[in-house]
């Protein structure tokens, strides 16, 4: 038989196999210092056993019709910044096992000190935003089977809630702790009509006010760029910068596209989620979406979070950045950190 196509080269396989082997060997090392487990498997996180589920009535969560109102401006406290991050290696499988040490935060250009630091797996409040427009037909069976695995991986104390959006955004399902009242819902909704990506974005970070814990993120799931939204790209990314919301992002794009919008749905995705802390994912092939979904899901539970306080709270209601970088030897290069961009200050 033919030699398989995608097998690498003899020398690019032993490569991989030795930064593998360099990889377990730093986090065994790093853990041990640190007087921690470095964590395998999503397997090996302690987990709280969840508790029986509070009956929970569908709130009459109406957003203003026209979608023409900004939302009140979510700022965060700055006495304290919490920040997620995400740590993966050259292979972009995620890192665990590391200490405070290991981490260093700037506000601006100042080196701040950690006051807090977790790398507990916490509980988080998620939102999923599903396409059900026309073109996602014949895809919502991986949509479904995505939505599961994600719950799967997820905390068993997580909260949830869902929407989904074609001609506007409807909140299907209220916050719950029961993935299983999300997964009835796609059932349900036939696949019609244009995107409106843009308003339910902003429908989700408005809902997040309602949030239960402080670890707060949405999952996109969408197959196109917007193309039948009122509210703009401009006003979204503002609401997404000032809502303190990791979002993620699943596009699931065909090779040929029949429109612009539908040509800068990568981007779109990319850019929202960029500046979060989260990330967006890009496939050609709706059966992959079940495996990103579950990756996604791990991730959540495995970041470290780091919190610190700035010097002289700023009242500015301006934009800050932050920036997080490793405290490693240099030849750990292959790391790389993943976080919010920036927070902004509050004006009061």
């Amino acid at each position: 038989m033919p030699a398989s196509t995608n097998a690498g080269s003899p020398r690019k396989i032993v490569l991989q196999l030795l930064n593998s082997l360099f990889v377990f060997i730093f986090c065994t090392a790093i853990g041990a210092v640190n007087q921690a487990t470095a964590q395998t498997s999503i397997a090996d996180v302690h987990i709280t056993p969840r508790e029986a589920p509070v009956a929970m009535a569908k709130a009459d969560y109406v957003p203003n019709p026209a979608l023409a109102a900004r939302a009140q401006r979510i700022r965060q406290s700055v006495d304290l910044v919490l920040v997620p991050v995400s740590v993966t290696d050259g292979l972009a499988r995620l890192v665990t096992g590391l200490g405070q040490a290991n981490f260093e935060v700037f506000d601006g250009k100042k080196s701040l000190p950690i006051r807090h630091f977790s790398s507990e797996d916490a509980p988080v409040s998620v939102g999923i935003l599903v396409d059900v427009s026309g073109s996602m037909k014949g895809k919502m069976d991986r949509v479904q089977e995505a939505v599961n695995q994600f719950c799967e991986a997820s905390n068993l104390q997580d909260e949830f809630f869902m929407i989904t959006f074609s001609d506007e955004p409807h909140l299907v399902n209220d916050f719950t702790s029961a993935p299983e009242d999300l997964q009835k819902e796609l059932l349900f909704t036939p696949p019609k009509g244009q995107t409106s990506l843009l308003d339910a974005i902003y429908m989700g970070i408005g809902k997040m006010r309602q949030a239960k814990y402080p670890k707060k993120a949405l999952l996109i799931v969408s197959d196109g760029g917007d193309n039948h939204s009122r509210f703009s790209e401009r006003e979204v990314r503002a609401a997404v910068k000032e809502s303190d919301v990791m979002v993620y992002a699943i596009g699931t794009f065909d090779r040929y596209v029949s429109t612009q919008e539908e040509a800068l749905g990568p981007a779109l995705l990319a850019e929202v989620t960029e500046t979060t802390g989260g990330r967006s994912f890009v496939l050609q092939d709706p059966r992959e979406m079940p495996r990103v979904a579950h990756q996604i899901g791990v991730e959540l539970r495995t970041q470290y979070l780091l919190g610190y306080r700035p010097d002289n709270v700023p009242r500015d209601g301006k934009w800050h950045k932050i920036n997080v970088r490793l405290r490693l030897p240099k030849h750990f290069a292959l790391l790389s950190v993943r976080a919010k961009k920036g927070y902004y200050a509050s004006a009061e």
